[in-house]
């Protein structure tokens, strides 16, 4: 049976990351029918919500779906489908890649699991007169509900301890619900994973001193945007950085995921294979994992750590190949990881 994948096209390098993936999809002892959905800025632009509303229906119908990078001007393609869908829960792994050069040089190893909803940045705000201005900031419990055993699953599975991280002697009323909701589920459901809380600012500092003391955070919102910008700064590249976006069912099940790169459209080598599609990879390796499909994206990972950890990497990693190139550098490797029986 095929694996069927919504796939959101977009603006500047998305079609060279799609090849990617294309072509490691190929190489793959599985089949895949991926139904192509043009979200370029044109087409939004020209048809407005119809482009959005024809990424939901599939997305509901397919439940899984890959998202290249799209460009925002007027409205956010992202947050009308993350709203429509209603996801919830962001995750975003951060690890130290060998070959890829950082001034950090302790290992980092985090899985960052975000609130995608609520926090200051469902309200846009609005002036009071022409000296203040004022926003709501919201948080609410069927998310943090998500979020957390998300969090917890994801730890328990692997064998992490899990940090909340807010604000909440300050931010009673918002961060002390979060909180709350993150213990009341940890203590109904997963009293054997450890879990501790840490003020937000604090975490910060600790995590660029210590970061091999956490495993799993999660956190509401901008703090989520925040720490997981910083922690691809750790590990010395948004290009090598992925998320995976959530949305749940009444049993608290993921209905519906969708995967994408860290990186943005980088107009100024859009069509000139110079990109790198290690991002847009590893995105696509989560899904293989969210799909029961662990031993392939684990296969995916090892020969894309193994490329780059070799020295055949892209320009922006210091390497000399263009994306193709690279794809194919991953390929080459790829074979000797996939399990016997596929």
């Amino acid at each position: 049976m095929s694996i069927r994948i919504s796939e959101l096209h977009g603006d500047g390098i998305a079609d060279e990351l799609a090849q990617a993936v294309h072509t490691i999809a190929d190489a793959l002892p599985v089949s895949f029918d991926f139904e192509a959905i043009d979200w370029s800025l044109a087409r939004r632009e020209r048809e407005g919500e119809a482009a959005i509303d024809e990424a939901e229906t599939s997305m509901r119908a397919n439940k899984l779906a890959l998202k290249y990078p799209t460009v925002t001007r007027s409205s956010s393609p992202n947050a009308a489908i993350r709203r429509r869908l209603d996801f919830s829960v962001i995750y975003r792994p951060a690890i130290s890649i060998e070959g890829v050069a950082s001034h950090f040089k302790a290992d980092v190893d985090l899985h960052i699991v975000r609130i995608a909803t609520g926090g200051t940045y469902d309200d846009p705000g609005r002036r009071l007169g022409r000296d203040a201005a004022v926003s709501l900031r919201t948080i609410e419990r069927a998310p943090c509900e998500q979020a957390a055993h998300y969090a917890f699953d994801l730890a328990r599975r692997r064998g992490y301890s899990v940090t909340s991280a807010s604000k909440h002697t300050i931010q009673r009323g918002t961060d002390g619900l979060f909180e709350a909701v993150v213990d009341d589920v940890r203590q109904r459901h997963y009293s054997d994973v450890a879990h501790h809380s840490e003020l937000f600012d604090a975490l910060l500092a600790k995590i660029v001193l210590n970061p091999e003391q956490y495993s799993v955070i999660i956190v509401a919102n901008e703090y989520g945007d925040f720490l997981s910008d910083m922690a691809s700064g750790l590990v010395g590249s948004l290009g090598t950085g992925a998320s995976g976006n959530f949305a749940f069912d009444a049993d608290q099940n993921v209905d519906v995921a969708m995967f994408d790169p860290a990186g943005g459209t980088a107009p100024d080598i859009a069509g000139h294979d110079l990109c790198n599609p290690s991002g847009m990879l590893l995105a696509f390796g989560m899904l293989l994992d969210h799909v029961g499909r662990y031993d392939l994206g684990h296969a995916l990972r090892l020969a894309l750590l193994e490329a780059i950890a070799a020295g055949d990497k892209t320009r922006d990693l210091g390497g000399a190949l263009g994306c193709s190139a690279f794809t194919r550098c991953v390929v080459d490797r790829l074979a000797r990881h996939l399990p016997a029986q596929a």
